[in-house]
């Protein structure tokens, strides 16, 4: 206990203190060292840094989820019906991708190619958690006028390219691809340092597109229900779900509103642990929703269609998953495998 209570908290540093890979806009101080060691960084969780909020806004979550796919799971006859698979495979990428973006902040400041690798891992739960929403979009969301038509027919088989789509974009967005510099002879790549705002652009759209994407039928049968007045349990929380889903959206590409007052918001309010709280939110109400949906709608869905089989869920969700650690390991290698250089032709050092 004496030894616990004895144990120095690693010291924090300011902006100009850390490389320009561990700087985040607006952010001013409460940075980990850039060379933690992973004792070190999981101590900091019980630290204030500029990423304590952000651990805890994604790790509490995933194990609630956890807990609620639990839940459920001892209440339905999972194994023998395959109307519940769907709901199975969604609430899996809602465990999954709060509990790695926790382990990426966590873990992110042991070296810049840790870094790296700890959001391309990140990246590949947040996409792995839209094909799991299109998923349970497919098998009890879309409006009735579109069961079984050709798109609702290669939904989710677009829904797994959009997923390999997304993490390769992510992926590059950090790292780029490596290209030959025929005046210097030296292999070059793309870094986000460099362009920034290329770099959010791609980014954002790697996880905007998936998400606009799954959402099309539920936009739909919200303007259908707009039109003509009808009256649906789960509609008001969709609903809830997507007004969180655009603040998510909004906050991670403004860095609102710390990049108005920097160094006001280091430690809370910054964009990206309101970025994490309205993620979670809209989660939890998508959640909530497609609950709703599938008990209310099974009747009228199992009469319009056969029951989803395994190859259109647990099936899709399993080869997306093998395909993007496949990318992410490709962008992962090249990390070891190749020598970074600047613009310049110096080599860059972690």
């Amino acid at each position: 206990m004496h030894t616990l209570l004895s144990l120095k908290l690693p010291r924090l540093l300011n902006i100009n203190q850390v490389p320009k890979v561990f700087r985040e806009r607006g952010i001013l101080f409460g940075y980990r060292h850039p060379r933690s060691s992973a004792t070190d960084c999981i101590f900091s969780v019980f630290q204030m840094t500029n990423e304590t909020v952000n651990i805890w806004t994604h790790f509490l979550p995933a194990w609630y989820f956890l807990w609620k796919l639990l839940a459920w799971f001892c209440t339905q006859d999972v194994w023998d019906d395959r109307y519940t698979w769907p709901f199975l495979a969604y609430m899996v990428t809602c465990c999954i991708y709060p509990l790695t973006s926790s382990a990426a902040h966590t873990f992110s400041t042991m070296s810049s190619r840790a870094r790296h690798i700890c959001y391309f891992l990140d990246y590949g739960a947040l996409t792995l958690y839209s094909l799991g929403s299109a998923v349970a979009y497919s098998a009890y969301v879309f409006p009735e006028e579109w069961l079984g038509n050709t798109f609702h027919h290669y939904y989710v088989t677009i829904a797994v390219l959009n997923t390999i789509i997304g993490t390769t974009l992510a992926c590059y967005s950090r790292l780029g691809l490596p290209y030959f510099h025929y005046n210097c002879g030296i292999i070059e790549r793309f870094n986000e340092m460099e362009q920034p705002r290329f770099s959010k652009a791609i980014r954002t759209i790697a996880f905007a597109y998936p998400y606009a994407y799954d959402s099309v039928p539920l936009y739909y049968r919200l303007y259908l229900c707009a039109v003509r007045g009808c009256i649906e349990n789960a509609l008001p929380i969709h609903y809830r779900h997507t007004v969180f889903a655009w603040l998510t959206c909004f906050l991670f590409a403004t860095h609102l509103p710390e990049r108005l007052a920097p160094g006001r918001f280091d430690y809370f309010g910054h964009s990206h642990q309101l970025f994490h709280i309205c993620g979670i939110m809209g989660t939890l109400f998508q959640m909530e929703a497609l609950l709703v949906d599938m008990t209310d709608r099974r009747e009228q869905l199992l009469e319009a269609l056969p029951a989803p089989s395994f190859s259109q869920t647990i099936g899709a969700l399993a080869a997306s998953a093998t395909v993007s650690l496949i990318i992410i390991a490709a962008f992962s290698t090249t990390l070891y495998s190749m020598p970074k250089f600047s613009r310049k032709g110096n080599k860059h050092r972690d």
